[in-house]
């Protein structure tokens, strides 16, 4: 679509001071702002394309770390880098079996909020 399309213009309204009892509802509903920086950086980390794949790659399995190198066929140090991050986060978990290192998904809910995600991308 081109970007001069005006149904893809922002709606205006034609309100000129504000709802007080609105505005009061809204605060209150609204999330703090560490929430809110807390999810915003779990929605930048889902808004990396790599990060998403390496995801979607552990889905419903652990995989090795040197397994993730060769299936996206990039450098260790940078899967471990992308890695690590989502770990930071505490969107996947790791387990070690002599020298392995198994990643797997962290738990139910990053796997909800990722099935989601794709869900809405690739709905027709």
């Amino acid at each position: 679509m081109p970007v001069d399309d005006l149904s893809l213009q922002p709606e205006r309204c034609a309100c000129t001071e504000p709802d007080a009892i609105s505005v009061a509802a809204a605060r209150k509903r609204m999330v703090a702002d560490a929430t809110a920086r807390d999810l915003a950086e779990i929605f930048k980390a889902l808004g990396d394309p790599t990060r998403a794949r390496i995801l979607s790659a552990l889905g419903d399995a652990e995989v090795c770390v040197s397994d993730l190198v060769a299936a996206l066929g990039m450098g260790q140090s940078a899967v471990s880098h992308q890695l690590s991050y989502l770990r930071e986060l505490h969107l996947v978990a790791t387990r070690r079996d002599g020298k392995h290192v198994f990643y797997r998904l962290a738990d139910d809910h990053v796997r909800a909020l990722f099935a989601q995600g794709l869900e809405h991308v690739t709905r027709g």
